[in-house]
Parts: structure tokens; sequence; C-alpha cells
């Protein structure tokens, strides 16, 4: 009897989808609008998924070509938005896949839709009590992971997950603030985890000194444990190859015991065993301070580790460039406090650091460096005033916004929605096109840019328009 109600159930269901639709297929849905199909790719041109938060390369940086440089006054073509939820999630872009990872309503949501039109092929959620007792956004901070057929995220509670791509089912599930006593800190948990091999690495900052975590991505089983007393971070952990050898960089510091100095800095790790090679102190000593710039790999053997929080008198403001030797300890080559970025990870690029430097948006600068020394060569303060309806004025401009290196230039998201396209040198900034895509606070989530399309994420209204977060898809394929 139960064979047949299942068949009856699997008929009933089918019959509801058109003659010409496979079962599979992305379905319209209420939070989509489709604007325009995008221009088909251009010759030759250079493609990538964006499989994690700071793309293919784990650095802002997309081998992507054939882009149009063309920003007309209204933005580059639309193609379809969808309204977001909450959350500060950047999208994860597998093919025709986009993981959008938010919270709606009272539910952690992940949503899988199509890169050519938004529609919907899954949704998968689950209830979340979390508060932000800061009064920032209530929903996640990590970006979804895309490998092969699975799709990993860490909730702002942190509840790790494991989804199948294709069909969003569960393959397994931790709840990490159970398991392993991770409390809430300022934000929430916000580290995107990172693969490596047959691992999920999780920067966890949980109880009894367990500050990352190794599991094994098929079955959610743990693999290893490094021990040490700085909590997790902010910064996504990323992959490297130092002194001939794979390695794991993980740059630590978030709360810590409230009255005790703070605690933070960069965890060099041998991904096969666990072992920690060696750490360096590198977090601002005021409590209420975290580590959120991904380290970023500046040469052999050379790593560049920022913050942007500053206290007078401090060995850590601002940023610093070490090396890792053959004996896998760490040596300082500089140290730089006009170098100290918030959340944003700098751009590597022939020999130079380009950045966003400042913990205030009113006091954040473009800069660049040297990457040998740690010279400052320039600086740039982009910003202006918007007159709102109703006669309010706002500052707008760049502020602390993103820098992705593509195509021969460098892509900028500003933090209130201006998007650029910038030729950065040693020489200086030349602005090359602008436009306002919109004009809302928080615009913090760095672009992806995957088969010449851009995703943009706008997490708070729109002061112009009135739209609501919405997560944008534009074309930028060229000609």
């Amino acid at each position: 009897m139960m064979r047949w109600l299942t068949f009856l159930l699997a008929l009933a269901g089918a019959a509801h989808l058109p003659a010409d639709e496979p079962k599979n297929a992305a379905m319209p849905w209420d939070s989509q609008t489709f604007h325009k199909e995008a221009k088909p790719l251009p010759a030759g041109a250079v493609t990538s998924d964006w499989p994690r938060f700071l793309g293919p390369q784990d650095q802002p940086v997309s081998p992507e070509t054939k882009l149009s440089k063309k920003l007309p006054a209204s933005g580059p073509p639309l193609v379809w938005e969808v309204k977001k939820g909450s959350g500060y999630a950047s999208p994860a872009i597998a093919g025709e896949k986009v993981l959008l990872f938010h919270r709606v309503e009272n539910k952690e949501t992940l949503d899988c839709l199509d890169s050519a039109n938004g529609r919907r092929f899954w949704t998968r959620g689950y209830d979340i009590t979390y508060k932000d007792r800061y009064g920032y956004s209530d929903g996640p901070r990590a970006s979804p992971v895309i490998d092969g057929s699975r799709v990993y995220t860490y909730g702002v509670a942190s509840r790790l997950s494991c989804v199948d791509l294709a069909s969003g089912a569960l393959v397994w599930e931790k709840d990490c603030a159970k398991e392993y006593g991770v409390p809430q800190y300022f934000f929430g948990t916000g580290a995107t985890p990172l693969v490596q091999g047959d691992l999920l690495i999780v920067d966890m900052g949980g109880t009894d000194r367990t500050a990352v975590v190794a599991f094994d991505k098929a079955t959610g089983a743990q693999k290893w444990v490094v021990k040490n007393d700085w909590n997790a971070s902010y910064a996504a952990p990323i992959p490297a190859t130092l002194q001939g050898k794979k390695r794991v960089l993980v740059f630590d510091g978030g709360e810590g015991e409230s009255g005790k100095d703070s605690t933070g800095g960069l965890l060099s790790i041998d991904p096969a065993t666990g072992t920690l090679d060696d750490t360096f102190f590198w977090r601002a000593t005021r409590y209420t301070s975290v580590n959120a710039a991904s380290p970023v790999l500046a040469g052999p053997n050379r790593v560049f580790v920022t913050q942007a929080y500053v206290d007078r008198g401090s060995p850590c403001n601002g940023g610093a460039m070490v090396e890792l030797g053959g004996d896998m300890k760490f040596k300082t080559l500089w140290k730089n406090e006009t170098l100290g970025c918030h959340f944003m990870t700098p751009v590597f690029h022939d020999g130079h650091l380009y950045a966003f430097s400042g913990e205030k948006e009113y006091a954040c600068d473009l800069v660049c460096h040297e990457a040998a020394t740690g010279k400052q060569l320039w600086k740039n303060r982009d910003s202006w005033d918007v007159t709102l309806p109703g006669g309010r004025k706002v500052s707008a401009g760049f502020k602390r916004g993103s820098l992705l290196r593509v195509d021969g230039a460098f892509l900028c998201l500003g933090e209130w929605g201006t998007l650029a396209w910038l030729d950065l040198s040693p020489t200086g900034m030349k602005k090359l096109a602008s436009c306002d895509l919109f004009l809302s606070e928080h615009t913090w989530t760095l672009p992806a840019v995957s088969h010449g399309l851009l995703y943009v994420c706008q997490h708070q209204k729109d002061e112009i328009t009135g739209a609501m977060p919405r997560l944008l898809c534009y074309d930028l394929r060229g000609e």
C-alpha cells in the first residue's frame, strides 16, 4: 500500500509541472524580477566560477576577460534581481547555479538560483533566533562554499551545514555552538570555511582552546583540531604554498574576555596533520576590535596581514608583512600603521598593495603601498554629498569600499553603491568609468564576477528609490 501511495503522490506532483519543464528546472518565485537577457559571451572570453567568498584564487582577483568597461549613468544592463533578506554573505556561483545565503524572517535560508534569470532551483532553511547586540544585520556573514556536488554554509549562530548542490538535500550538519562551545562574539560567526582536499576547515574559536577544526567534508567527522588561545575572527582562511609546503593561513582575533588584553594574529597550519607551525601576534589592544581582512600572499613565502583598529602606543596598528622561513617560523619584515583595512582584503598586484585603509567610513582612503618596504606611495579620498528626497544630505563615495582586480583593471564597489572601473598603478589612481547602482549604506560585500556577469549585494534600503535589499545580477560581457 505504501509503495502505491508514494507512486500516486509522485504522479500528482509531476502533474503540476508543464510538459516541457524538467523536474529539476528553475522555477519563477515571488522575490524574483527578470529584466533583460545577457549578451552572449564574446569569442575567446576567459570565464570562471566563483565558488567562495574571495573567488577562485582565494584573493580578490578574477581571471575573467573581455568585460565591458562602459558604465552608463544608470549602470550596466541589469539582467535580474531578487529580494534578499538580512546578512552580509556574498553569493557563490558554479556554472548556472548561484547560491544566496541570507536570513528571511526567522529562517537562515539557502536559495539556489539560475544565473540566467534568477529563477529558483530549490530552497532550504532552518529556524534561527540570533540577535545582533550592536544593531547590525541579524543574518549570516560567512559566504556559501561550493565544492563539486556539495555546498557548505556556516551560519551566524555557528550552524555548519553540507547540502547537495543539485537538490538542496541535507547531507550532514553540526551545531558548533553546542558541540564546540562557540559563543556569539561581537557580530556572531563570520569566517567563511575553506575546503582543502578532503577537508573542510573552520575557524572555530570554541571553548577549551579549540581554535581551528578540520572536518571530513563528505561526512562531517572531525579530523583534527588546532589548540590556541586566539578566538575566531571574521577573516576567511586561505590556502598557501610556503617553503614548498601546503599550508592554511588563518587570521584569528575576535572577541575575548572583557577586561583582558585582546589576542589574535596569523596562524600557519599544516592541513595534512593540523600541526601549528607558528603564530604571529597582530591585533589591536582595544577590546572592541576584530580582525576581518583575510591574509594576503604578497611574494614568495611572504604574507601580509592588516587590521583597522588603532590604539596609541600599540605595536599592532595597521598592517604587517611577515615571511615564513625555512624553519617554518614567522619573521617580521615591516610594519605600517597607515595601512589598516577594516574588512576589505587588499589586492597584491605587480609588487604593490592596493586597499581601502581606515576604520571609519568618514576617514578611509584608497592607498597604494610598496609590498617590499611598506612605503605608502599615494592615497586618495573620493567622496561627495548627495541630496536625498526631502532635502537631507549624506556623504557618499567609495569610503570603505571593495576592490577586485579583473580584466586588466580594478573594479571598485563603494560603500554606498558606487561602481567604478579604476586604473591603479604606483603613480596614482585614474577613474575610467563610474556610476551609482543605488544609494544604500553598508555595501560591504565584495562583488562577484562569473561568466561575464556581475553580482552585487545591496544590504539596506535604497535611499533614492526606496528599493529594499536585493541581489542584483548585471551584464558585464563585452563585445
